[in-house]
């Protein structure tokens, strides 16, 4: 008798739909891995500043209304990378310490808030109004988990895409430590979803089976509905040093062209990796289906998460 296969048609769908939802995050890197995948951002920081993108306008609105990050407000920012929140921040009036573990990424976040503080007071000088303060932001070259936390406390600690590589042992506590009572935790996200130019997401995973012997096969982004958060929001919980867990999320639709797609490709840590051939290869397979196939542009969906947890 031959299979019923509008049964089969939908139990695959739904297996497809169960594995979608309960994918790891794209930020939820293996304990076994995680320092030395978190060193390999250091390498090329120039590439990492100019392929990586900043945040959505909306977040930073969300920042002063849910963790008060004011003018005048002190902000600790873990793992800064080369400044792609640091300078927005700055550019509201705050008053920041960056933490950042890479020498290279540290330097160019002090290049890029330097020269946006010269941009800042020229422009301020033609109009004759105030820029973003001297001092206003610094950049210290350490590790979180070692750094000796200052006797003033902060008002907001930020970190921006980075709090997955901070050890999970002490990252919760010490961002604790670090704040006044009422200050607030404010973590950023974010994650691949569907969108943007779908049907390339689904053909490039050929060529990650082919070249990353990692690939789940059939793997695609999951839909933003399905991506969980909670895991973050019970690890403050656990802490029992802050109250509820406040979330913002914004879809983020950007557009690449092959190089620009391929130097993205190359920031990413899972990436870098791989063995010089096989992440060539990948490279390379990517790059002829966008050029083959798209006309040289796609669009890559972004979720961008904000959670906002305030201290007891």
């Amino acid at each position: 008798m031959p299979p019923d296969t509008d049964a089969h048609a939908q139990e695959h769908a739904q297996a497809q739909a169960n594995t979608y939802a309960h994918a790891r995050r794209d930020d939820q890197p293996e304990e076994t891995r995680r320092v030395l995948l978190s060193r390999t951002f250091d390498e090329d920081a120039e590439l990492y500043d100019r392929a990586r993108p900043g945040y959505p306008p909306e977040l930073y609105d969300d920042l002063v209304d849910l963790a008060g990050a004011r003018p005048g407000r002190r902000v600790l920012e873990i793992g800064c990378g080369t400044g792609q929140a640091t300078v927005p921040l700055a550019a509201l009036g705050c008053r920041i310490t960056a933490v950042e573990a890479g020498p290279r990424m540290a330097a160019v976040a002090r290049r890029n808030l330097a020269e946006a503080e010269a941009e800042a007071e020229v422009g301020a000088g033609a109009e004759g109004g105030a820029g973003v303060g001297v001092g206003s932001a610094e950049v210290v070259t350490a590790e979180f988990e070692n750094w000796p936390l200052p006797a003033e406390p902060f008002d907001v600690v930020l970190a921006a895409t980075a709090f997955h590589w901070i050890d999970p042992a002490v990252r919760v506590s010490r961002a604790a430590d670090a704040l006044r009572p009422g200050g607030a935790l404010a973590v950023v996200r974010g994650q691949h979803v569907w969108g943007g130019t779908e049907e390339f997401f689904v053909e490039v995973q050929r060529c990650y089976e082919r070249f990353d012997p990692a690939t789940q096969p059939g793997t695609r982004p999951p839909e933003a509905d399905d991506v969980d958060n909670s895991d973050h929001a019970e690890e403050v919980a656990r802490s029992g040093r802050f109250g509820e867990t406040v979330f913002r999320r914004y879809a983020w639709d950007l557009t690449y062209t092959t190089a620009e797609y391929l130097d993205v490709l190359r920031t990413y840590s899972g990436h870098r990796a791989l063995p010089d051939a096989a992440r060539n290869g990948l490279l390379a397979c990517v790059a002829g289906l966008i050029d083959g196939r798209y006309g040289g542009r796609v669009t890559k969906r972004y979720l961008i998460e904000l959670a906002v947890s305030q201290r007891n």
